[in-house]
């Protein structure tokens, strides 16, 4: 261990004499509470370190001592379920031991260590060392599993930075804590249940994979207009009261991943109250259990010291590539990566490095491709397919997406979900515009959508056109009223308020609605646009537009998203079948009229 003493204090950022010999990015205990820090600079003799608690009352000449490692994380089983702030301290335990707010230097265990969990040995490692094979170690290789919860089997592997050697001896089936050696290498290096991996340093697999398998959320604009990959990056930008905590809600309760990793990085503290409180009521769809059975969040509000909120979304996204390597799909939702760049501008600012557009550190693109180009769907070291899917929220001021934030963010993510200020006043949910949203995503996962329905690539095409055309008319609308427009525009106008209210607008509250299969997302649309082409040749024979809207189905198309369960597809044949029989019936009259 390397000792100094602190030379300079400046809020968060420590000038500390002595510790010129620690590795950059070391952690360094601080003054008599031992309150945690990390190296971010060193200057000959000196180095500036930076604290992730308050460090009210520390004095200069107090003690710092570098522990000679990285800041790192445990991984092993009991991390699903757990609350943690920025740095893996424990926030339910810390809660039970000191009440509502934490001391300086306060200390808890990441993993208890009391805890036993039955460790079941992989059948493959104990028939190889029963035959007397030489298995050699080989990063990721998987020596057995503990079950975690009723949703999740931790797997317990080789570490990744263990390479030479092979395996002597491992542990038989039984109950033991995280701190049990499961195995011991030739060389004597011992793998226990628990691990640590640092933070800023991406886990390593073989290969990444190419992202064409779509993450299913439930909300129809995503799934069928805008689609994220599994392995996919995502940002949700909006202003104030725009829904985008909610709309992240929604994603981690129906989303198809394995594994969710909640980080409220700078929220309110009301905000992240209701998530801490909510979440553990949430019911998974999937299995009928607590969400929290597959869900980690960490927690750090903006009370909270601001270099832990910088340092928390690296400790998210490492305990998301520590599922990943198990061969699990896992979806981050970090909210917001303003707030994140926030911490950053301020702890540059007292590190007086120069400013770039509006304060922020030069490097913030350099730090947010670091956080987004960890995502992504790979091979793993053990042979298995896992995914980390980022989903970042924005939060621009006053919603304005020229920012600095916002426009770093859109060069290193594929899919662009921009809420709407107009549609989220209007109770339209979820309010992403699908004039600014974009997704890069879409001919990747055009395979999988045509295995679901082969007319996908068609009627997303011809529904994104159609809204289009209607945002042009809108403005003729607002100069001259609608009743000026021929009856084919009006049309137009009435087919984009049925995409609007019956495809696109989602109720949360509504048991049938909350939710919606693949399978019906794309036959809601498909019937919308044949309506639109069918009711489009009787308005060209001549047929009044009141005729067509004076038919019953035009109400019931906007209303089969909440009168048709998911498993009772077949009602959505049957209304197929009543509308095109009303609608061949009005061609067929005004045919006859024509022909006379």
């Amino acid at each position: 261990m390397i000792e100094g003493k602190v030379k300079r204090i400046s809020g968060p950022i420590i000038r500390a004499d002595g510790l010129g010999a620690a590795g950059l990015f070391d952690v360094v205990e601080v003054g008599e509470n031992k309150i945690i820090g990390e190296v971010v600079r060193l200057e000959g003799h000196d180095a500036i370190v930076q604290v992730y608690e308050d460090d009210t009352g520390l004095k200069v000449g107090a003690d710092a001592r570098s522990i000679g490692r990285p800041l790192s994380v445990l991984l092993g089983p009991g991390l699903i379920g757990t609350i943690y702030d920025g740095i893996q301290r424990p926030l339910r335990a810390l809660f039970e031991q000191m009440g509502a707010f934490l001391a300086p230097g306060a200390r808890g265990e990441s993993l208890d260590t009391k805890k036993k969990w039955h460790f079941v040995p992989d059948p493959a490692v104990v028939s190889a060392l029963a035959s007397g094979k030489s298995l050699d170690v080989k990063p990721g290789l998987v020596l057995g599993s503990v079950k975690e919860t009723e949703s999740v089997v931790c797997k317990i592997m080789v570490p990744p930075d263990f390479h030479t050697g092979f395996i002597k001896d491992l542990i038989p089936e039984g109950d033991y804590t995280i701190e049990a050696v499961v195995a011991r290498t030739s060389l004597d290096q011992d793998i226990t249940l628990a691990q640590w991996w640092p933070v800023r340093s991406p886990r390593p697999s073989l290969r990444k994979l190419f992202p064409d398998q779509p993450l299913v959320t439930g909300l129809r604009v995503i799934d069928v207009f805008f689609p994220l990959s599994k392995g996919g990056t995502a940002a949700i930008p909006g202003g104030f009261g725009t829904g985008k905590t909610m709309t992240q809600h929604s994603i981690a309760k129906w989303c198809d991943a394995d594994v969710i990793v909640y980080i409220g990085c700078g929220e309110r503290g009301n905000e992240m109250t209701d998530v801490l409180t909510e979440f553990p009521q949430l019911v998974d769809p999937r299995t009928g259990r607590s969400l929290m059975e597959r869900t980690i969040l960490i927690a750090n509000t903006s009370n909270m010291p601001v270099a832990a909120r910088e340092v928390s979304i690296y400790t998210g996204v490492t305990l998301a590539e520590f599922y990943r390597d198990m061969g699990y799909h896992v979806a981050i939702m970090a909210d917001s990566t303003s707030r994140w760049a926030e911490a950053l501008r301020e702890l540059s600012g007292r590190m007086e490095e120069m400013p770039a557009e509006e304060g922020f550190p030069a490097y913030l693109p350099t730090r947010l491709a670091e956080f987004y180009e960890r995502a992504g769907r790979v091979s793993t070291l053990s042979g298995a397919e896992g995914s980390v899917s980022i989903i970042g929220a924005v939060s621009p001021p006053g919603g304005d997406f020229s920012e600095p934030v916002t426009q770093h963010t859109k060069r290193f993510i594929r899919c662009f979900w921009a809420l709407d200020r107009d549609l989220a006043n209007a109770r339209h949910y979820p309010a992403i515009s699908w004039i600014d949203s974009y997704s890069e995503y879409a001919d990747e996962v055009r395979e999988w959508w045509e295995r679901v329905n082969p007319l996908w690539p068609q009627v997303r095409r011809s529904s994104l056109d159609l809204l289009k055309r209607e945002q042009r008319l809108q403005e003729i609308v607002r100069l001259i009223g609608p009743d000026a427009l021929p009856d084919d525009q009006r049309l137009i106008l009435l087919t984009a308020d049925i995409i609007k209210n019956g495809f696109l607008q989602q109720n949360s509250f509504d048991d049938v609605d909350m939710f919606c299969v693949p399978e019906k997302q794309v036959r809601l649309l498909e019937l919308i646009m044949e309506f639109h082409d069918r009711a489009m040749r009787c308005v060209k024979l001549g047929a009044p537009l009141l005729k067509i809207t004076g038919l019953s189905i035009v109400e019931r198309l906007s209303r089969l998203k909440s009168d048709v369960p998911n498993d009772k597809m077949g009602q959505l044949v049957d209304f197929e079948r009543e509308m095109r029989d009303a609608l061949d019936t009005l061609e067929r009259s005004y045919k006859t009229k024509e022909t006379l």
